[in-house]
């Protein structure tokens, strides 16, 4: 996908489309918080946005908070709730249990990525709704990719000390061993699932970077983009079926 023109507004995931009672999207450069009002199929929907720290806090949300949760990551199963997450090179993932009508929205740039807050969320859902892991579906948004993203050596050391494998990093192209490399978010995140107990075939992802594709937002490609896309799931609420 390639250039403004070829990106719709909205990016969905078959792995998800397939639960009648959700609604979610990854939002694209074209979709923004105005949006998600003004949209027929989020009609109802009480749309909760947090002021994201890239911190590892989970909220469960049961009403609309009376002030902006200060955050990363949201889990709900109350119907009518929308949960989002903004982002603009950072990898926003979608979870959905099935098995007790769950839902969560997590914010994964790399600090949040190396303190686990896809581990943590996961708990946090087993905690409070029963799910299990085995049984949970994720879906990866478009984020900044591997060719893109490059980080120095103490991000490197921290990812390595915090236990991830050393495979989602690819050294930078005649670089000094030990100098700059590329963070693969995704794939950081996809192995912190599997690790977690997700099968891998219930995580299903939009293989697009935000820093090569125009019609997404990008922070590092716009030297410090200041808006961000919408990314959301939602439980629909039996009345409005």
């Amino acid at each position: 996908m390639t250039g403004r023109s070829a990106t719709p507004r909205v990016v969905k995931v078959p792995l998800l489309e397939r639960f009648p009672w959700l609604v979610h999207g990854f939002g694209t450069g074209a979709w923004g918080e105005e949006d998600l009002a003004a949209a027929a199929d989020l009609g109802g929907f009480k749309p909760i946005i947090m002021r994201q720290t890239h911190s590892d806090v989970v909220h469960r949300v049961e009403a609309p908070p009376a002030t902006r949760l200060v955050g990363d990551a949201l889990i709900t199963r109350v119907p009518g709730l929308l949960l989002v997450v903004r982002t603009a090179d950072c990898l926003p993932v979608l979870l959905a249990d099935g098995e007790n009508r769950a839902v969560a929205s997590v914010h994964c740039g790399w600090r949040g990525t190396r303190a686990r807050i896809l581990e943590r969320t996961i708990g946090e859902m087993t905690a409070a709704f029963g799910s299990k892991p085995a049984r949970l579906v994720a879906a990866l948004g478009p984020c900044i990719g591997p060719a893109c993203y490059e980080v120095g050596p103490e991000v490197e050391a921290s990812f390595r000390e915090a236990g991830f494998p050393s495979a989602i990093f690819r050294a930078r192209p005649g670089g000094p061993e030990g100098g700059r490399a590329f963070l693969d978010l995704r794939a950081a995140n996809a192995w912190l699932l599997e690790q977690c107990g997700v099968p891998a075939a219930n995580i299903a992802g939009v293989e697009t970077c935000t820093h090569c594709d125009t019609g997404l937002l990008s922070y590092r490609r716009s030297k410090g983009e200041s808006r961000r896309m919408c990314n959301f799931i939602g439980i629909i609420s039996p009345k409005s079926k």
